[in-house]
């Protein structure tokens, strides 16, 4: 009797401990590897932000270097407000409007998120504040495009639809699950960190802008120095080191897809740049500082899209090809004369559809195989080409019908451009109030 019953507790006692087996297989535990990697690439996205502002900020004149820098800042204040409001909802919640964009009520405010793991390990909260500074930088690199002769007010009011309108929907289609550009083709449109989602429709929107609101008064007559290359040289470095966040964050995990998007971030980014000097050096017979600067954010913007799936001889190919495409772009735009301030769409516009196109030819064989795999057998670069020309030309068109709709309504309202008087005294002292280095010739 006894060994029956003992037995019978070592059967149970079998049965509740497989049970707790499976249930623990079941749960998602956190990863503190994965989650400490993820934290630190939301701070380094973060970082990019008043590195683009430093950039953007010494290239500018010296009465509109606060209310230039201020775009930058402004952005991670009201954008900062907006995404855990409405935005992570818009782009991460299931798809509604026929996929338009995505909702979910448990996303408004992250109320619905509080304890919720993910599959890939990490906590949502961490995800969700990771993608909140790609949705932060992307509206102040538009800034550029119109620097030295915006209202702030309709300034912070278009940023704010233009994150709504144009940014939540583009993110919701190319990165949400159910995403149409997520879906298309054997596995999708391939933008790994942003090629579509924040530079092409930045950079789209930027050339808009710059027609919509028309030249600086005196451009392109008068020289328009920038007023501080040094710190535009320390925020394109500020900007290389957070892109490390930017593109190996995107990976979501701690592994070799991280390895990966870190090493051809550095290879592109360097190959931009070395490719940029010569070509100065070719047509001016030297180097200089902003095209250094320059061929850095090509080389990153264009490698942006397609960190996840090429090798380092693919991401020097596409660094040298952004620096030949972004200058070639920067030299048409002083032929044709429309004024791109600090050439937003020359940079971001431009070598995000270079990277987003080029990344095609590039694209590392176990990829393919796999793509081949998923399309039921056969699945050849010109197919991947196809969805990738699709997510640009959808990308650009709607970016640009929609910002001109916002941009309309934002002159219409609050106004936009600055009056004379304001644009001659500039940015710092009409909109703000305040002198960037407190000197008194502002000129």
């Amino acid at each position: 009797m006894m060994k029956k019953i003992s037995g019978s507790l070592l059967f149970l006692l079998a049965v509740m401990m497989f049970s707790g087996t499976v249930h623990a297989a079941d749960e998602v535990v956190t990863d503190t590897g994965t989650t400490s990697w993820m934290l630190t690439s939301t701070a380094l996205v973060l970082l990019m932000v008043p590195g683009l502002a430093m950039f953007y900020g010494g290239l500018v004149r010296t009465k509109n270097v606060i209310g230039t820098m201020m775009h930058s800042f402004a952005a991670m204040v009201i954008i900062g407000v907006l995404w855990p409001l409405v935005g992570y909802s818009l782009s991460f919640g299931p798809s509604i409007l026929g996929g338009l964009a995505g909702w979910d009520n448990k996303f408004f405010m992250l109320q619905g998120i509080d304890e919720s793991i993910m599959s890939t390990q990490i906590p949502e909260y961490v995800f969700a504040m990771f993608q909140g500074k790609f949705a932060i930088i992307t509206p102040a690199l538009i800034a550029g495009a119109f620097a030295e002769r915006v209202n702030f007010k309709g300034y912070a009011l278009f940023i704010a639809l233009w994150s709504i309108f144009v940014y939540s929907p583009i993110c919701h289609w190319v990165w949400a699950g159910d995403g149409f550009l997520f879906n298309l083709g054997a596995k999708g449109a391939i933008d790994f960190a942003g090629g579509t989602v924040v530079h092409i429709s930045s950079g789209v929107t930027a050339l808009v802008a710059a027609l919509y609101l028309g030249k600086r008064r005196g451009y392109p007559k008068n020289v328009m120095h920038p007023n501080n290359l040094v710190m535009t040289l320390t925020g394109a470095g500020l900007l290389w080191v957070g892109w490390f966040g930017f593109n190996a964050g995107s990976a979501i995990a701690s592994n070799l897809d991280t390895a990966r998007a870190l090493t051809v971030t550095q290879v592109a980014a360097a190959a931009g740049a070395f490719t940029w000097m010569i070509i100065e050096m070719f047509q001016h017979g030297k180097a200089t500082s902003l095209g250094v600067a320059s061929g850095i954010l090509a080389g990153l913007v264009a490698i942006t899209p397609a960190a996840g799936v090429v090798q380092p001889a693919g991401a020097f190919a596409l660094g040298a090809l952004a620096a030949v495409f972004c200058y070639t772009a920067i030299v048409l735009k002083n032929k044709i004369g429309y004024d791109d301030s600090l050439d937003a769409f020359g940079v971001h516009g431009v070598g995000g559809i270079v990277g987003a196109l080029a990344l095609t030819f590039f694209i590392r064989p176990a990829w393919m195989l796999d793509a081949a795999e998923k399309a039921g057998g056969s699945w050849t670069v010109w197919q991947q080409f196809g969805v990738q020309a699709t997510a640009v030309g959808v990308t650009i068109a709607y970016a640009a019908v929609i910002s001109f709709i916002l941009l309309f309504i934002v002159e219409k309202t609050v106004g936009l451009r600055i009056s004379e008087d304001e644009e001659m005294s500039g940015l710092d002292h009409s909109m703000h109030g305040e002198h960037g280095y407190g000197l008194i010739n502002l000129n």
